[in-house]
C-alpha cells in the first residue's frame, strides 16, 4: 500500500484501499456497533472531514501539515476537538464525537470562552484553547479560518470526573521559525485497566503562549461500570485474526525458524532447577512447568544434550510453527489489542556494521535459547477496524498506522506484511537494513530484512491463549515466569576482539558499549513476564 502525501483538498472521507472490517464481527454485543457508551457519555467515532488550514513547510519530512474540523457530525452529537495530521501519509485518523445520555445534560457545557493559541503568518490559520467552564475541561484545540473568536457552540467540554490525564504522543507540526508546534494527545496511563479514552484530538502550542501545555486539555474516561462491553467475544476475536492476521516475512539467509511451543517441548527441550545437575524433560503441554514465583533464576529452558538433536531444534520447525494471541482492552476499553506472540527456539548470533565496512560478524554475541516476538494489531471498538499495528524490536518498538503498512498482493489487502530480522528475528514494516546504534558515527548492530519464507500467521496457526475479560484459560507455559533459555555467560570484550581485531581500539571499545546497551546474553522470559501483557506497548 502506497504512502503518498496527502493531498490538499476541501473535504476528505476515508481513503478507499484500506483493510475492510470483517463482515462477521459486528453481530453480537456491543462491538463494532460504532458507538460506546462511557457511563453516560455515548461517544462515536468520526473519519470524514473538512479541512481549516494547510501548511507545506516543516513538519515531517518536511511536508507540513493539515488541520481538519470533524464533518459531518452525526445529529444530537458534539465536537469536543478538532483533527490534525502531518501531510507525509495518506489521511487515515478519527476523532471522538460525544452526546451527554444520563439524563442530567451537565456531561458537556459550552466553553466560557477562547485562548488564542497562534495565527499562521497567512492569517488563514487560527488555533484556539477553549476555556472550560469551572468543573469542566476542554479536551481538544478549535480551528479557524477567521480571525474571529469561534462560537461557544462549536465545541464542548467535558465533566471533570469523564476527563484523565493526557500526555503528548507524536509530533504533526513544529516550527522554530513561527515559534509553533502540534502535536497529537494520548492518555498519559494506558493499560488493561485504565480507563482513559484516546480522543483523537491535538495539542497547539505556541512560544507566545508556552502556559499551553498539554495539562490544559485531558483525554476522555471510561466511567462505564462494565467497560469492556464493547471488546469482542471469542468468535469476534478470531474472526479479526483471520481477517488480519500477519505474513512473516524471514530473511533467505535465516537458518532458525520459529516453531510451536508443544513441538519445542516435545523435541527434548529441558527443565532446569538452581543446585540440580539433572534436567526435567519438559511436557508436551508444559504442566510440569513451575508457576508464579517470578524471574527469581531457580529454573530455566534449554535445549536438548544430545548435540544432533540440539541442533535439530535450534532451526525450529517452520512448517508447523503456531503463533499465540493475547487479546486485551486498551485505551478504555475502545479498542482491542490483539497481540500475536511467535515463538523461535533460538536466537542468531548479531551483526554490526562499521564504517566502510559492511557486516561484521560478533562472533557469540546475541545467541541465546528461547526468543519471543510480538507484533500487536490494535483495532477499534467502534468499528472491528485495524488502526495500527506494533512491531517489537529487542527492547522496544514501533507503532504504525494501517494506511501505513505493506500489505501483501492478492490476499484481498486485509493482511500487512511483517519483516523478521536475521538471526536478531525483530519485526519490521519493511524490508531494507536498520542499525542500531550512533549512526552519525557509522557504528551499529546490523537488522537485515528481506523476502524470504514466509510465515502465515493465519491458515489455522492462531491459537488465542490469553484474554482475561472473557475468562480463557491459559495453558501452564504462560505460567512459566523464569526464563526459557540459560545464560550465556561470555566476555563482551573478548569476543569483540576476537571478531573485529582489524578495528582500532577505540572503534573496539565504543562497539563493545553498543552491544551491552541493545543486546542482551540471556535467555528470555516468556509473554506474561513482559511489560506490556498489562500495560501498553513500549515505544523506542
Amino acid at each position: 500500500m502506497g504512502t503518498a502525501a496527502l493531498p490538499i483538498e476541501d473535504h476528505f472521507v476515508p481513503p478507499a484501499g484500506l483493510p475492510s472490517v470483517p463482515a462477521s464481527v459486528s453481530e453480537d454485543g456491543g462491538f463494532a456497533k460504532g458507538s460506546i457508551d462511557l457511563g453516560g457519555l455515548e461517544v462515536r467515532q468520526v473519519t470524514a472531514f473538512a479541512k481549516v488550514w494547510s501548511t507545506t513547510q516543516a513538519g515531517q519530512d518536511g511536508l507540513g501539515a493539515t488541520f481538519f474540523k470533524p464533518s459531518p457530525v452525526p445529529a444530537g452529537f458534539s465536537v469536543l476537538g478538532h483533527y490534525a495530521q502531518p501531510n507525509n501519509r495518506p489521511l487515515f485518523g478519527h476523532v471522538l464525537v460525544g452526546r451527554d445520555t444520563s439524563g442530567t445534560c451537565a456531561l458537556l457545557a459550552a466553553p466560557v470562552d477562547y485562548a488564542l493559541v497562534w495565527s499562521s503568518p497567512d492569517g488563514a490559520g487560527h488555533f484556539w484553547l477553549p476555556t472550560a467552564p469551572e468543573g469542566y475541561k476542554a479536551v481538544g484545540v478549535v480551528v479557524t479560518a477567521a480571525a474571529d473568536k469561534p462560537s461557544p457552540d462549536e465545541v464542548r467540554c467535558v465533566r471533570a470526573d469523564f476527563t484523565d490525564a493526557c500526555e503528548t504522543e507524536d509530533s504533526v507540526l513544529s516550527s522554530d521559525k513561527d515559534g509553533f508546534s502540534a502535536a497529537t494527545l494520548r492518555p498519559a496511563v494506558r493499560g488493561i485497566d485504565a480507563r482513559g479514552v484516546h480522543a483523537g484530538t491535538f495539542l497547539a502550542q505556541s512560544s507566545a503562549t508556552p502556559a499551553a501545555g498539554a495539562s490544559t486539555l485531558a483525554c476522555l474516561k471510561n466511567n462505564s461500570a462494565s467497560y469492556t462491553s464493547a471488546m469482542p467475544d471469542l468468535a469476534q476475536v478470531n474472526s479479526l485474526l483471520s481477517a488480519y492476521a500477519p505474513h512473516v516475512y524471514l530473511h533467505p539467509n535465516e537458518p532458525y525458524f520459529p516453531s510451536s511451543v508443544t513441538w519445542f517441548f516435545e523435541n527434548g527441550a529441558l527443565l532446569y532447577q538452581k543446585g540440580s545437575q539433572t534436567p526435567t524433560p519438559v511436557a508436551a503441554d508444559g504442566s510440569n512447568l513451575p508457576q508464579g514465583g517470578g524471574n527469581d533464576g531457580g529454573y530455566w529452558l534449554d535445549l536438548p544434550v544430545d548435540g544432533n538433536q540440539r541442533e535439530k531444534v535450534k532451526k525450529g520447525d517452520l512448517a508447523g510453527a503456531k503463533v499465540y494471541v493475547q487479546a486485551k482492552p486498551m485505551l478504555g476499553g475502545t479498542v482491542t489489542d490483539l497481540a500475536v506472540w511467535i515463538f523461535y527456539p533460538f536466537n542468531g548470533p548479531a551483526r554490526a556494521k562499521v564504517g566502510l565496512i559492511p557486516s561484521i560478524p560478533l562472533g557469540k554475541i546475541g545467541e541465546h535459547v528461547g526468543d519471543w516476538e510480538h507484533v500487536t494489531l490494535r483495532v477499534s471498538n467502534f468499528s472491528g477496524e485495524l488502526l495500527r499495528m506494533y512491531f517489537s524490536q529487542h527492547s522496544a518498538g514501533t507503532w504504525v498506522d494501517a494506511s501505513r503498512l505493506e500489505y501483501l498482493d492478492g490476499d484481498g489487502g486485509n493482511r500487512p506484511v511483517v519483516y523478521a530480522s536475521q538471526h536478531g528475528h525483530a519485526f519490521y514494516p519493511n524490508a531494507g537494513t536498520v542499525l542500531q546504534g550512533d549512526t552519525s558515527l557509522g557504528i551499529g548492530i546490523r537488522n537485515d530484512c528481506a523476502r524470504g519464507s514466509r510465515l502465515d500467521t493465519g491458515a489455522g496457526r492462531c491459537e488465542v491463549v490469553s484474554a482475561e475479560y472473557l475468562g480463557v484459560k491459559e495453558p501452564a507455559w504462560i505460567g512459566f515466569e523464569r526464563e526459557w533459555g540459560p545464560r550465556e555467560e561470555y566476555d563482551i570484550g573478548r569476543e569483540i576482539n576476537r571478531a573485529a581485531r582489524i578495528l582500532p581500539r577505540s572503534v573496539r571499545e565504543r562497539l563493545a558499549k553498543l552491544v551491552e546497551k541493545v543486546l542482551v546474553g540471556e535467555g528470555p522470559t516468556g509473554p506474561k513476564m513482559h511489560g506490556n501483557w498489562r500495560n501498553d506497548e513500549r515505544e523506542a
